[in-house]
């Protein structure tokens, strides 16, 4: 049986504007090849082109800790982030990462988010990631509607960009 994410009540899927999956299964590589690349902000940029200015608050990063604030820029919004949950990779456990993140504003700008990640070790030499995010703020309800959803799209881009820097490092 898959794990799944583990979701505050408030950003349960399917109670949100917004909410998206995105799923990759890749063989050759495990949880330890992934996560440095997730979780070393200063990787981000080179494999995911809709982020940008990744800063932290408080003379942090660029690895992401149990509680680390941050800033960053996607899809042109700046947003604030705070690292939720960190389960580092440990032999028979899924490694697991979220960061709460939000944008301040009017009721029209808005944004609040969750963003996680699931990474598991499958049999056969094979990698799962799992990234999820849920919203709720106008902003979300106007990607919710928008063919195709950016949201979906961009964070395949992210999975795989991840993947292949994965498989490209790996030692």
């Amino acid at each position: 049986m898959l794990n799944s994410i583990h979701w505050p009540e408030k950003y349960t899927p399917g109670t949100t504007d917004n909410f998206v999956s995105n799923e990759v299964i890749i063989a050759g590589l495990s949880v330890n090849d992934v996560w440095p690349y997730l979780t070393d902000t200063r990787w981000w940029p080179g494999y995911y082109e809709n982020v940008a200015d990744v800063r932290f608050h408080d003379a942090g990063g660029p690895l992401l800790a149990p509680d680390s604030r941050f800033r960053f820029t996607t899809f042109s919004f700046p947003i604030e982030a705070e690292v939720s949950e960190l389960v580092a990779p440990q032999s028979g456990r899924a490694a697991r990462l979220s960061w709460h993140g939000w944008m301040d504003g009017n009721e029209q700008q808005a944004l609040d988010v969750l963003h996680a990640w699931l990474l598991e070790d499958l049999p056969g030499n094979r990698v799962r990631i799992l990234t999820q995010e849920s919203q709720t703020g106008v902003p979300a309800q106007q990607m919710a509607i928008t063919v195709p959803n950016p949201m979906l799209n961009a964070h395949q881009a992210w999975l795989d960009g991840l993947a292949k820097t994965a498989l490209a490092n790996k030692k």
